[in-house]
């Protein structure tokens, strides 16, 4: 009878070879999942970068328009500052001239009213009157302002001719300066009073139809003196001053 032999090689063969193959698939899929994780490293690094880029772009565009927003707002405010600074000169100009032009009417004779009609003349014949007229009358409807011709100093106003007599009704007389005095008469109302001064066309009193008057209308003089009888031509006086008459 033989004695059995069993050999060991073959089974332990076998096995190693599993085992081989076991490590050799358990290596594949090592090496699998880790590139599957490098795969998913990259594509959210790559989405990291691409927000990043998008969040860069989009400060980039608030920065722009907030850049564009101050220089707008400058701009704006340079263009008030140009126009305060262009009206601030405008109002400069204008008060300048309106201070030349007062100046310059300040140092002019003015007619004493608006609006009229010459009547009777200077040294014109007639019944009203006990000598030749002694001054212009100006046809106004009672109640026409009367401007002082020129500044100066009151020296006469009320009531019988303001010291002249009862033939000139209410009347003003004011002194100019250089022996020049002018005489409004035939007056409704009077608005001075003796030493107010005033100025070229200041409001002085409302025509009429007071005293030795046919008809409502300013009687003008202009005098040597304060008194009655030292009258000249008003009218040539006054177109020797450049005044239309």
């Amino acid at each position: 009878m033989f004695e059995r032999v069993t050999s060991r090689f073959p089974r332990t063969s076998a096995s190693r070879t599993r085992a081989a193959v076991l490590a050799a698939g358990l290596g594949t899929s090592v090496v699998l999942g880790a590139g599957v994780a490098v795969a998913v490293d990259n594509t959210a690094a790559s989405g990291a970068a691409g927000a990043v880029q998008a969040q860069a772009a989009a400060q980039s565009k608030v920065a722009e328009a907030q850049a564009k927003a101050v220089e707008a707002q400058a701009a704006k405010a340079q263009k008030a500052a140009e126009a305060k600074k262009a009206a601030a000169a405008k109002a400069a100009q204008a008060k300048k001239a309106a201070k030349a032009a007062a100046k310059k009417k300040a140092a002019s004779w003015i007619d004493p009213v608006e609006s009229y009609k010459l009547s009777a003349s200077f040294a014109q014949n007639g019944g009203m009157w006990a000598h030749k007229h002694s001054g212009q009358d100006y046809a106004v409807p009672t109640g026409t302002p009367v401007v002082a011709a020129h500044g100066g100093t009151v020296v006469k106003a009320g009531g019988n001719g303001a010291g002249d007599g009862p033939a000139y009704g209410n009347a003003v007389v004011i002194k100019h300066g250089n022996k020049t005095y002018s005489q409004y008469a035939h007056l409704s109302s009077v608005n001075v009073k003796v030493g107010q001064v005033v100025k070229t066309g200041q409001k002085i009193a409302l025509s009429g139809n007071t005293g030795n008057s046919s008809g409502p209308h300013l009687h003008f003089e202009i005098r040597s003196t304060p008194n009655y009888g030292s009258a000249v031509d008003p009218v040539k006086f006054l177109r020797g001053k450049g005044v239309t008459v």
